[in-house]
């Protein structure tokens, strides 16, 4: 017996959403190549099965470890998509879920809140961000522990058709793992997401301009490389997200810019982002005024 595995590889149409996650994604390389190892495991698993070969079902179950904005809610996303693919989850849908939507305030409050959303999740994935704030042992008033529970209930009974998605910083996840063993065993795959280089979020962020038809000019490119080296010395750093919130801040300050000239312009005014638009941030007044106390990430920046 004879089984073509490029033909079942292209009949799946996974290449088409793998391509497409290298596309959304900047960088990532070991999280991207991670996420096609997991495609080919449940690919040759199911066709495993097809052929009748004895096999447990894999576990699908998985854990995303980083910071915020690099890009965990987006790969959840498209490997909802690869599972649908497959065949693992009916719908291939995703529902973001934290503490606030799983954990009631009152006695009685949390089990109808977490079956709500285990059952918008069902034939799809349920992907629970900063998931280490379900457990407060210190509180001992806490409804997290009956969340978990029932969790972890439906992640073993209702694996055929449900997978979850634990994410979070990796320090807070590994303490998470710690005290509640029974996630740890249920999870097959830990995959973590690194912090972007500079580099990387000069690329993301010319990459969100060129999507929004803006454009820096060169002495603008050389002040957001120069702002960034900045900006991740400071406090609330997240990525990709910090670098779209900066952007849209050099957008408002364009446009005030345009309308304070009251004069006509061109329409490479419009669409060009000037170096006074990225100087004018307060990022630069503060990293002038005092030290930022505590880690200093830019030590943790490599740039090729």
């Amino acid at each position: 017996m004879t089984i073509d595995i490029a033909a079942a590889w292209q009949a799946s149409q996974i290449e088409p959403l793998l391509q497409e996650l290298d596309r959304d994604l900047v960088g990532l390389k070991p999280v991207k190549t991670r996420i096609r190892e997991i495609a080919a495991l449940l690919l040759v698993a199911r066709l495993r099965e097809q052929a009748g070969l004895s096999t447990e079902p894999p576990t699908l179950h998985m854990s995303f470890t980083g910071g915020p904005g690099v890009g965990k809610t987006t790969v959840a996303l498209r490997m909802s998509g690869i599972l649908r693919a497959l065949g693992y989850v009916r719908k291939g849908h995703l529902v973001v879920a934290t503490r606030d939507d799983l954990v009631g305030q009152y006695v009685g409050h949390t089990a109808p809140k977490t079956k709500e959303m285990l059952k918008k999740a069902i034939g799809g994935v349920l992907f629970i961000d900063e998931a280490y704030y379900l457990y407060r042992p210190e509180n001992e008033r806490d409804y997290g522990q009956e969340a978990i529970e029932m969790l972890l209930q439906a992640m073993e009974n209702q694996r055929d058709d449900l997978v979850v998605i634990l994410a979070g910083y990796q320090e807070r996840m590994n303490v998470f793992f710690q005290a509640n063993p029974g996630f740890h065993s249920r999870i097959a795959h830990h995959i973590h997401f690194p912090d972007y280089t500079l580099d990387e979020l000069m690329q993301i962020a010319e990459l969100m301009l060129e999507r929004q038809r803006y454009r820096f000019d060169e002495p603008a490119r050389q002040a957001f490389r120069e702002y960034l080296q900045l900006r991740v010395q400071q406090p609330h750093f997240s990525n990709a997200r910090s670098v779209r919130n900066a952007i849209d801040r050099f957008k408002l300050r364009q446009a005030n810019r345009l309308i304070q000239q009251a004069a006509a312009v061109e329409l490479d005014d419009l669409t060009r982002i000037d170096a006074s638009d990225i100087y004018a941030s307060s990022v630069f007044r503060r990293a002038s005024a005092a030290p930022v106390p505590g880690h200093n990430r830019q030590q943790d920046i490599q740039t090729s």
